[in-house]
């Protein structure tokens, strides 16, 4: 991936960022029961209000920014695009946010041993995940019309948050230089190797 291909976060991505990042610390250092949201906002050196107009609580502030899909690219999926196939069109989607804030290998790593460690963390981020799948439902019947089928749907997403954890496993595990996004390329093109 080309540096002019990444776009450079705002002010607020930023500072999100930097509270995740502080509050994913604390987790390690103390546990996630360990600290408070005014300990967080102090560790940050923000106000406690300024941090709930970031995060509405401490398990958000943890887990991070949920993805934001721009309009433009969103408008493309729901009319048929960019392939005009389903598991590519979302692959395409999450592509678009590994490229808006593709994270440091640190944070991503940092991010699995929160996880790992932390149950309740991993059942609200399951929580989360099944959200952002129901609310992202209304553009994918529209974009399918009347061949909409929820059941073929389901397996078009599972593959495709299969093909990002196992680019996240290569992305960590193995001692490799590629960029997240493109160990999730790879990923995907063995996933329709084996199905073709």
């Amino acid at each position: 991936m080309s540096e002019s291909a990444i776009v450079r976060p705002d002010k607020r991505q930023v500072m999100a960022q930097r509270i995740t990042t502080t509050a994913q610390l604390l987790v390690l250092e103390h546990g996630l029961d360990g600290f408070t949201m005014e300990q967080l906002a102090e560790q940050v050196g923000v106000s406690r209000r300024t941090l709930f107009n970031y995060f509405p609580g401490k398990d958000d502030a943890i887990l991070g920014s949920p993805p934001v899909i721009d309009d433009e690219t969103l408008e493309a999926f729901t009319a048929g695009g960019p392939t005009g196939n389903l598991v590519e069109d979302l692959a395409a989607l999450v592509l678009a946010v590994l490229n808006e804030n593709p994270g440091t290998r640190e944070d991503v790593a940092r991010g699995r041993r929160v996880m790992r460690s932390n149950p309740r963390l991993v059942a609200f981020a399951h929580e989360r995940l099944q959200e952002c799948v129901e609310s992202s439902m209304v553009f994918i019947e529209k974009r399918e019309g009347s061949a909409f089928d929820r059941s073929r749907v389901d397996v078009a997403i599972a593959l495709v948050i299969v093909c990002v954890h196992l680019a996240m496993d290569r992305y960590l595990d193995d001692d490799v230089e590629s960029h997240l996004s493109s160990l999730f390329t790879e990923s995907l093109g063995t996933a329709r190797d084996l199905l073709t």
